[in-house]
């Protein structure tokens, strides 16, 4: 090859190299910008939730057993009308993992423990539930874009063994958690998630936050178990007794307040001797994968 087209060789790669360095440039740049595009999860690994809003869920009627108890000819305290407004939250969760962590304890020493905990967003997408009388005296659903309070709480239960595990803040954990499920998210304790900077913090129309329930000592002999998810909406259902509330008793003797609640399954068919995270099956054989319960 003679020296000119040599020359010219060297300038097209320079100039292709050049190009290929300001494109891989330009890409790191928008990754770290959004890490979700330039990651995205594999299909699947994300789960989703229906939130079932129901119509009913936002009235009910029921007799004021207090005024009729004082006097039971109060023919206005019996099946008074009660309503209020129903929001519900977009709910996403990953598989349920494991982690190890050296954990303080009591004296300066520290203990291994391998940490159970589940990754999840919630994202408030509005429609807020209004019901309202219409002129034949029945409710019609109107829907209004309001902020929300999310409180949320965890309960991890065995069916088997009758345990009840509350997710727990673990600070020590959450680097490592991090670290390994972020993808530019920040991550948020169940504390964060409710209060930002000592004040409530409220899920603005179209914000999505990302947070995470964490679970210690769990008993290895576990094969089924649910996740029970509270403060995903401000559903809630009541119910009197029949005859418990006397004259005289404080108010609410004999009321049972049920909250709407998210219940998930699962399912890890290993042993206790060796706890490995890709034991763990979302949904239970013969059940279903989720459901909405009242607790």
């Amino acid at each position: 090859m003679n020296r000119p087209l040599k020359v010219l060789v060297c300038l097209v790669a320079a100039l292709f190299l050049g190009i290929a360095a300001r494109a891989a440039v330009a890409q790191g740049a928008a990754a770290r910008a959004n890490p979700e595009r330039h990651r995205p999860l594999a299909p699947g690994v994300l789960k989703s939730v229906d939130p079932e809003r129901e119509v009913e869920e936002s009235f009910s009627r029921h007799d004021l057993v207090e005024l009729l108890a004082f006097d039971p000819n109060f023919d206005w305290a019996k099946d008074v009308a009660f309503r209020h407004d129903v929001w519900a939250l977009d709910f996403k969760f990953k598989p349920m993992r494991m982690i190890w962590v050296d954990m303080p304890q009591p004296g300066g020493r520290m203990q291994r423990k391998l940490i159970w905990y589940m990754v999840y967003s919630a994202t408030n997408t509005g429609k807020t539930l209004h019901p309202v009388l219409d002129d034949d005296k029945t409710y019609k659903p109107t829907y209004v874009d309001r902020p929300v309070l999310f409180i949320p709480e965890f309960v991890l239960e065995s069916h088997e063994f009758g345990k009840a595990y509350p997710d727990r803040v673990i600070p020590v954990a959450m680097g490592q958690i991090q670290a390994r499920e972020g993808r530019g998210n920040k991550i948020h304790t169940a504390v964060e998630m409710t209060s930002e900077k000592g004040k409530p913090r409220q899920i603005a129309i179209g914000q999505a936050l990302w947070g995470v329930a964490c679970w210690e000592d769990i008993d290895p002999r576990i094969d089924r178990f649910s996740v029970y998810v509270y403060g995903l909406t401000n559903a809630y259902r009541w119910k009197d007794e029949p005859g418990r509330y006397k004259k005289g008793d404080p108010l609410g003797t004999g009321r049972r307040l049920m909250q709407k609640t998210l219940k998930l399954n699962y399912w890890r068919p290993g042993d206790e001797y060796y706890e490995t995270e890709r034991e763990i099956r979302y949904g239970t054989p013969g059940e279903l994968d989720y459901q909405w319960v009242y607790r």
